[in-house]
């Protein structure tokens, strides 16, 4: 496997000499955490898809497809449906607030009270979606070089951790965009035709499978909505995914880029499904669905394409690791430590010394993330835990800040608090992996958020006022204007 090695090994390479490379260009808060705000659509679209398109969809989304064939898409299908729904409706409004983190946002819609709360929710859901990222590396790892897990996390999570403090959102953005690339070739381009080839082609496929497995609906209904609701809703509201928004250079770009990026996530899903559903006809009695992805790569590739298919993999759980890593830090530092200081700065602002804090607190959630993960061995519940307080506790009140003139401060506070404390009493009683902890989560949270907000004074006129002025792109600090780029095309 010498030249897979070394397939690796130059890719890992690249990567840290774009952080490196973006620390020259990080100069200032904006710059430091979303790139100063002047992503053009292409490097749009190619980052939006590779922060989406984790470890989960790649890995994962083959497992699915192994255990429940073409239906096994629906997971990452809901996630691009999510992101369309994100880019067609929402962002060019988020993109023209000029905010840095999504309480931010509350803040300046409900008046400045709802930033704190709804923090630390966030940041608990970006650690764990860092935490689970992370964890990733154990099984590509211990593919490649046979490697310990401890060793491996440690590894794969020194190395996002590195670009990532070097160059922030700069150094992540030229790394996805590598890893956008070298995802589309290993997965799509690859793994994808080899493997229906392999496997004797679609009609050998369906001859060898049960006819269960070529039916869109096969993994149940109420999985699907499952879904939907935890996917699509999640990528609605996250951090990581806004942080993302706030990188476009202009609300057109957030609205077409973002557009393409899920057009490719719903191709990515199939491509995954039909994958795993090739490894199941070669290999009908792995002892793990998510083994499917790592075996048919290790025995069925050729040498020097393997490697490259692997390199897929790696980046695939790079990009997601990067995204949450920034964004944990970004909601750790931004919206708990300033307020808890009392030293919160106005949204839109361009502070040109805080670039140096922000790194610090990359390098210290990178840290406690690869511990973490080094501890923790349940990653889907992890997972599961962390979107279920996303969309218990944050849904209703973003949204409805978003879409309804009459959501107050007080119902906000109220949806969140009520939201999240009914997701983790459910998660207690009906258990972690159940269904039940997000849905009536959520229609807690919503019944909250209208009842407080009708029971309350309506939110003052003038923050009204400025709210539809930042909407409308005229609020915003003048020094974020976006400045012409050779690479942000």
């Amino acid at each position: 496997m010498g030249v897979d090695y070394a397939v690796i090994i130059v890719y890992l390479a690249g990567m840290l000499a774009m952080g490196w490379w973006g620390m020259r260009r990080a100069k200032s808060k904006s710059e430091f955490l979303v790139a100063g705000r002047r992503l053009g659509p292409w490097m749009y679209s190619g980052t939006m898809a590779a922060i989406v398109l984790g470890g989960a969809s790649t890995i994962g989304g083959v497992g699915l497809g192994y255990q429940y064939g073409l239906s096994g898409a629906w997971m990452v299908f809901t996630i691009g449906l999510g992101l369309l729904a994100l880019s067609i409706f929402f962002s060019a409004r988020i993109a023209r607030l000029k905010v840095y983190t999504v309480s931010e946002m509350l803040d300046l819609r409900y008046g400045g009270r709802a930033g704190l709360i709804s923090g630390v929710v966030m940041w608990a859901y970006t650690l764990m979606l860092a935490v689970t990222s992370t964890i990733a590396y154990a099984t590509i790892f211990d593919v490649l070089f046979d490697m310990n897990r401890t060793v491996a996390i440690i590894l794969g999570g020194t190395i996002v951790v590195a670009y990532s403090t070097l160059g922030g959102m700069w150094s992540i953005t030229l790394t996805d965009m590598v890893q956008f690339v070298v995802k589309t070739i290993g997965v799509l381009l690859l793994l994808l035709p080899i493997a229906v080839i392999k496997a004797g082609g679609f009609s050998e496929m369906k001859a060898k499978l049960p006819t269960e497995y070529f039916d869109p609906l096969g993994i149940g209904g109420e999985t699907i909505f499952t879904y939907v609701l935890i996917y699509t809703f999640g990528m609605l509201i996250g951090q990581d995914i806004w942080q993302r928004v706030f990188t476009a250079r202009n609300d057109r770009t957030a609205r077409w880029g973002g557009t393409v990026a899920g057009t490719y996530c719903l191709v990515y899903a199939i491509a995954g499904a039909v994958i795993g559903t090739a490894a199941k006809v070669m290999y009908p009695k792995l002892p793990s669905a998510d083994a499917a992805f790592a075996t048919i790569v290790k025995d069925e590739l050729p040498v020097g394409v393997r490697g490259l298919v692997l390199a897929a993999a790696l980046a695939a759980v790079m990009s997601t690791s990067s995204g949450a890593l920034i964004a944990c830090a970004t909601v750790a530092n931004n919206d708990i430590w300033s307020r808890l200081r009392g030293a919160v700065t106005r949204s839109g602002g361009e502070e040109h010394d805080e670039v140096k804090g922000n790194r610090a607190f990359i390098l210290i959630m990178g840290v406690a993330v690869i511990a973490i993960a080094i501890a923790l061995n349940n990653v889907v519940e992890a997972l599961t835990v962390a979107y279920n307080l996303l969309v218990g506790g944050l849904l209703v009140p973003i949204l409805g800040g978003l879409l309804w003139r009459r959501g107050t401060a007080a119902g906000a506070l109220a949806a969140v608090s009520v939201g999240g404390l009914a997701v983790i009493g459910l998660m207690a009683t009906y258990g972690i992996l159940a269904n039940e902890p997000v849905y009536y989560g959520l229609l807690s949270s919503l019944a909250a958020y209208v009842i407080v907000s009708l029971a309350t004074k309506p939110t003052d006129a003038a923050v009204l006022a400025a709210w539809r002025e930042r909407l409308a792109g005229r609020g915003a600090d003048s020094d974020e204007t976006p400045a012409a780029d050779p690479v942000a095309v």
